[in-house]
C-alpha cells in the first residue's frame, strides 16, 4: 500500500445546483442545495484514501460544530488526522458553490480555520511524517508559508512532491521551491497564470525553471504529461459530465497514489484521467470520489 501525506485545506462545500450559472446582480430560483464536506486538501485526501494509500491530513479545523462533524466524516474514510491542526476561537472553512446543468461552476471560499497554517506548524511535526517515503501532495488554498516548509523537508527526506498549483501562485517560483518540486500539475489556466504561456510552452517553462516534471490537465481533452526525456497525450475517457468540480482533486490524489506505488509518470497520469472521469459522472465532490475498484475498472 502506498503513503501519502496530503497539505491543504478543508471545508464544507455548500452546494447550489442551478440550471445555469447566474449573471453577475441576477437572481436565479429553481436550485437544489445540499451539504457536503470540501476542500482541496480533504478532497484529495478522502480521494487518496479510496483509491488504496495509506494518507496523513495536514489541515487546520475551527472548534465549532463543523470541525467535529468533518473530523469523524474522514477518520471514518481511514484518514489519519494526528497532526491536523484545531485552532481555538475560529470558524471553520467553508465554501460557496453554484453548479449549472452542464457542468460548469463557480466557487468562493472562507478559508476560516485553514488561514492560521503557517512554517512554524510543519516545523512542528515529528520527523517520521516525512521521513517514511511516500508522496507529499500539496494544493495551495492553505498559506504559502506552510507549503513551502512542507516542500522543503519533503525534498531533503526524500519524498515525491507533488503539487497542484490551485489557486496558482507565483510565490512557488520566487521563493526557489520549484526545483524541489517533482510533479507539478496545473490545469491550462493555472499554467497560463504561472507562465503567461499556452500548455506545451508553459511545460517547458515550468521545468527549465526546474520543475522535474509537469502534467497539465486539459478537461476533456485528457492532461499532457512533460518530462525530461518525453512528451505524451494521454486522452480523457469520454463520459457524460454532471458535475466538474472534483474532477482535478480526483486526478490529483490518484496521481499520488500511483507515483507512491512505483508507478511510472505515464502510467499514473492514465490511471488519474480515469478517476477524474468518473468524478465528473456524479454531482458534489466528495461524493463523487472513486474507489480503487472503480478506477481500476475504467482504466483496465
Amino acid at each position: 500500500m502506498g503513503r501519502v501525506v496530503v497539505l491543504g485545506a478543508s471545508l464544507t462545500d455548500m452546494n447550489l445546483r442551478l440550471p445555469r450559472l447566474p449573471r453577475p446582480g441576477e437572481t436565479l430560483l429553481g436550485g437544489t442545495f445540499f451539504n457536503a464536506p470540501g476542500g482541496k486538501g480533504a478532497n484529495q485526501a478522502v480521494a487518496a484514501r479510496r483509491a488504496g494509500a495509506d494518507v496523513i491530513f495536514l489541515t487546520a479545523f475551527g472548534d465549532d460544530d463543523i470541525a467535529r462533524q468533518i473530523r469523524t466524516h474522514d477518520e471514518a474514510e481511514g484518514i489519519d488526522l494526528r497532526y491536523a491542526k484545531t485552532v481555538a476561537g475560529a470558524s471553520s472553512g467553508v465554501a460557496l458553490i453554484l453548479v449549472g446543468d452542464n457542468g460548469d461552476n463557480l466557487i468562493g471560499v472562507a478559508m476560516g480555520a485553514n488561514a492560521s497554517l503557517g512554517a512554524v506548524d510543519i516545523d512542528a511535526l515529528p520527523d517520521d511524517v516525512f521521513d517514511q517515503g511516500g508522496v507529499l501532495l500539496v494544493s495551495l488554498e492553505v498559506p504559502i508559508g506552510a507549503v513551502a516548509q512542507a516542500i522543503r523537508r519533503a525534498h531533503r527526506s526524500g519524498m515525491t512532491v507533488v503539487v497542484n498549483p490551485a489557486p496558482a501562485d507565483p510565490q512557488l517560483g520566487e521563493l526557489g521551491l520549484l526545483p524541489m518540486i517533482d510533479v507539478l500539475t496545473p490545469n491550462e489556466t493555472e499554467a497560463e497564470a504561472l507562465t503567461g504561456m499556452t500548455p506545451d510552452d508553459a511545460a517547458d517553462s515550468l521545468r527549465a525553471q526546474g520543475v522535474k516534471s509537469v502534467v497539465i490537465t486539459l478537461g476533456g481533452r485528457g492532461c499532457l504529461v512533460v518530462t525530461a526525456g518525453s512528451r505524451t497525450i494521454i486522452p480523457a475517457h469520454q463520459v457524460e459530465v454532471v458535475d466538474t468540480v472534483g474532477a482535478g482533486d480526483a486526478f490529483n490524489a490518484a496521481l499520488a497514489v500511483a507515483l507512491s506505488e512505483g508507478r511510472t509518470l505515464n502510467e499514473a497520469a492514465s490511471w488519474a484521467s480515469a478517476a477524474a472521469a468518473i468524478a465528473v459522472t456524479k454531482p458534489g465532490a466528495q461524493g463523487a470520489l472513486p474507489s480503487r475498484e472503480a478506477i481500476n475498472r475504467l482504466s483496465s
